[in-house]
């Protein structure tokens, strides 16, 4: 199976309630608190070290039997310039896509650089949905 890196869109960042250990690294999160600053339609999304995917995304994902990873309760919270500057737009319901995988063999992994890697077919699944904002290019194994 072909593997990716992936770069999501920074939608947002870390918000105000969320509980973080930052003696380590990555920092391990145990409250996620997303504080969205823009959104421009993708099915997920990011800040260092967490991702969210859209609800529909987590259903198609266990509809086809994903690996490396399980979903949390995210709080999604809106910053004063996305009220601002995107008044007008919904947002989905985000969940935290929580990846404990292994890079190159799990449909989602983090790689030794900490980046995220995905199976073809999850990315497949993603392009599907909508990821205009994000990067993406072969895994390199590393």
């Amino acid at each position: 199976m072909e593997y990716f890196y992936i770069k999501p869109d920074v939608a947002g960042g870390i918000g105000r309630g969320t509980i973080m250990d930052t003696s380590v690294h990555p920092p391990v999160v145990g409250k996620l608190v997303y504080q969205m600053e823009g959104w421009f339609g993708d099915v997920i999304i990011t800040t260092f070290p967490c991702f969210l995917v859209v609800a529909e995304v987590k259903q198609a994902l266990q509809n086809i039997g994903f690996s490396g990873a399980n979903f949390a309760h995210a709080e999604i919270t809106k910053s004063e310039d996305f009220l601002e500057l995107q008044p007008h737009v919904e947002l989905p319901q985000f969940v935290w896509l929580k990846v404990d995988g292994k890079a190159g063999h799990d449909d989602f992994g983090i790689a030794g650089d900490l980046r995220l890697v995905i199976s073809k077919r999850v990315l497949d699944l993603l392009d599907d949905f909508g990821i205009p904002s994000a990067t993406v290019e072969p895994y390199d194994g590393r």
